[in-house]
């Protein structure tokens, strides 16, 4: 697999698996064993075939199905299909990195970065775009175009190639002068709007902003600074028709761009057009919180419910991940599939969690590498249908730290579903809302609710709303973020780990709040945690 990107064992289980799984799981509530009823009883492969039998009626007479299935399955075939087929953006990462470093590593390369929304750090892609600065550029593109997960070539040229990997994802190559990178950048990063608006203000200045440059037109006296745009274009054999009387002013860095424009840096993923260059232009924009700002992770499962690691486990790998604390939240009773903890149970696992932290804090400091750590006493509580919680307050209170969340009853009214999360914000003894909207990105919509009467009650209960960094989650919404940093609710990032591996997805949660533009100051799990646990309830 190493040599050849393929696995000749996986293509013999593929021709054995005669239906497209990555389509039908993609439908909410479709998983392995219905997926096998509905090919066992309806020969059902895909997409197409599932639909046609749904409006049939053929699903519902199928043993565990039902009629309410059979409409909840074309629900979730309409979401499908709004999603565009777009990419869940922390999913695909791993291989869009792959990428990179291996054409990073080629000699050619002098630089190369990711553009587009990509960069933007959107939730979802369309596809991706790699920028390059190369004397050389052959030996990357023939490289790229023959990559063993490539399955087909759009282009292979000179300064250009394009192909669609073996996942379905789009990726392109451009090379562009050094002298036009900054602008290059800029300009393929985006977004559109933003664009526009920064050259509005270009022409204003009387310059003129393109993927080439920022210029302005030479005077009579012909001045002699800079590159021409002809000679830029020259250097790789543009044909663009450019005139020699444009004067390159900036084009090597973005920052220089902005600059030029009379404009604060404004980070990749703020260039949305949601006020981002009026800020900048005020000098009046947040300082976002950073990738390596995070000290606790407040949403971590274990084997004690549906998790797949063992606390002592779970509390290395966090260590490993350079965290201080995180906080033991498995579900509780009414999550029975999940092995959800009664009240005897969790008054148990908090006897194994004071014994963890004793072994963590022994005088030699050993058991944690010398480093400091905590593990905290915690709960993703169920919040019920009408907002009281699945535990009892006796044992809430107990706790160090208290979530609650939804897991059922997506189709309440808005009104029943917000009153039923305030009811559970009112509560003296629950700290965190998770995953505040439940909403599962490409596969789920989240419940109706009034978001900004939850972002009332938040502030009013000093409730704390999370940024669920799960890739398929990012909830809240980087709009809904805003908003809580301009209400002054606190949040906190987390990685919903259910597994080791898991917290390596904190960085798309922090994305995600700076998207929203919150600083350091608006998420608790980036403060000290003795600060972080006097703010609570």
């Amino acid at each position: 697999m190493i040599k050849t990107g393929k696995s000749k064992y996986y293509q013999q289980l593929k021709k054995k698996t005669p239906v497209n799984l990555p389509e039908l799981t993609a439908v909410e509530g479709l998983g392995p064993r219905s997926i096998r009823t509905l090919y066992d009883k309806l020969k059902i492969r895909n997409l197409k075939d599932l639909e046609k039998a749904a409006k049939a009626g053929k699903i519902r007479n199928l043993a565990g199905f039902g009629e309410k299935s059979e409409e909840n399955i074309l629900k979730g075939i309409e979401f499908v299909k709004k999603s565009g087929g777009r990419f869940i953006s922390g999913f695909v990462m791993p291989e869009i990195r792959l990428i990179e470093n291996r054409l990073i590593s080629l000699k050619e390369v002098k630089r190369l970065e990711v553009a587009g929304s990509t960069r933007r750090r959107k939730e979802t892609i369309g596809d991706v775009d790699f920028l390059v600065i190369s004397d050389n550029p052959k030996p990357i593109m023939d490289y790229f175009v023959s990559m063993p997960e490539v399955v087909r070539v759009y282009a292979h040229g000179q300064t250009k190639s394009a192909v669609k990997l073996e996942s379905g994802l789009d990726v392109d190559v451009r090379v562009v002068p050094e002298a036009s990178y900054g602008a290059a950048l800029a300009y393929f990063t985006g977004s559109k709007d933003h664009n526009i608006k920064l050259r509005s203000i270009a022409i204003k200045k009387g310059y003129k902003l393109n993927e080439y440059g920022l210029f302005r037109i030479a005077d009579q006296r012909g001045h002699k600074r800079g590159l021409t745009q002809k000679e830029i274009a020259d250097q790789r054999g543009y044909k663009r028709g450019l005139t020699q009387k444009e004067i390159m002013v900036a084009g090597y860095t973005e920052e220089e761009i902005y600059k030029a424009l009379g404009v604060d840096y404004i980070e990749p993923e703020l260039r949305e057009m949601t006020g981002e260059i009026e800020a900048a232009q005020k000098h009046k924009l947040p300082k976002l919180i950073e990738y390596s700002d995070l000290k606790g992770d407040l949403q971590v499962q274990t084997d004690w419910s549906d998790g797949a690691n063992s606390m002592e486990e779970m509390a290395r790998a966090a260590m490993a991940a350079g965290l201080e604390y995180i906080l033991i939240t498995d579900h509780t009773k009414r999550l029975a599939m999940t092995g959800g903890l009664n009240e005897g149970r969790i008054l148990k696992q908090m006897e194994e969690i004071d014994k963890l932290n004793l072994k963590f804090s022994a005088k030699d400091g050993s058991a944690s590498g010398g480093k400091s750590f905590r593990i905290l006493k915690g709960t993703e509580c169920d919040i019920l249908k009408d907002g009281s919680m699945d535990l009892p307050d006796k044992i809430l209170a107990k706790l160090d730290v208290v979530g609650g969340s939804i897991h059922s009853l997506f189709n309440l009214s808005k009104k029943e579903q917000t009153e039923r999360i305030q009811k559970a914000m009112n509560n003296p003894n629950v700290d965190i809302i998770f995953h505040p909207t439940g909403r599962l990105i490409n596969r789920r919509a989240p419940y109706e609710v009034d978001v900004d009467e939850i972002i009332k009650t938040a502030k009013k209960t000093k409730t704390i709303l999370e940024i669920d960094a799960f890739p398929d989650r990012l909830d809240l919404k980087d709009e809904y973020i805003k908003k809580c940093v301009g209400a002054g609710v606190k949040m906190s990032i987390d990685s919903d780990a259910h597994s080791v591996f898991h917290f390596s997805v904190l960085e798309y949660g922090i994305a995600q709040a700076r998207r929203g533009w919150a600083t350091k100051n608006d998420i608790i799990n980036a403060w000290p945690l003795d600060k972080m646990l006097k703010m609570l309830k």
